[in-house]
């Protein structure tokens, strides 16, 4: 894609520092999605089908996020990363194995989505006021809603 010939009202420096923040948070999505299909594959107990089905649920959710988020780099005229080494690179997450028990598959992943949750309060504030793109702003507000609620339901499941 030609980024010159692009006219969002945002010039050439803005869009590549909103796609770059954007890319962070696609890198952390989808740890965050690997980590819970992993814990949806690998969960075990008197929990099992309850849990499977949640976290098939919360995975479907984040790969609905991690889609829009490469389509918004997309649109500012970037490339979104689409490597698994890009991803571990700019993540701010970290990887889980598979072997834990249930009730510490759920608190990584509340730890994870609280986790996010700072960074997307941070995002909100540079995407505004760095690079001037309320547009973006307003996506991040959306996605930091949509993991305030995959957190308050993890965070109920842990009682």
């Amino acid at each position: 894609m030609a980024t010159e010939k692009i006219n969002l009202g945002l010039k050439s420096e803005q869009r590549k520092g909103v796609a770059l923040l954007l890319n962070g948070l696609l890198a952390d999505e989808y740890v965050l999605y690997t980590k819970t299909r992993n814990f949806h594959w690998n969960v075990t107990g008197p929990h099992f089908h309850d849990l499977h089905r949640f976290f098939e649920a919360q995975y479907e959710e984040i790969d609905g996020l991690i889609d829009v988020i490469a389509e918004r780099v997309r649109a500012a005229g970037e490339t979104p990363l689409a490597s698994l080494a890009e991803f571990l690179k700019a993540t701010r997450l970290k990887e889980s194995k598979a072997s834990h028990t249930a009730n510490e598959m759920i608190a990584a992943l509340l730890a994870d989505h609280e986790s996010m949750i700072r960074q997307m309060r941070k995002d909100l504030d540079t995407a505004k006021d760095k690079y001037g793109d309320a547009g973006n702003q307003d996506m991040i507000t959306g996605w930091m809603e949509q993991h305030e609620k995959m957190a308050w339901m993890l965070r109920a499941m842990l009682g």
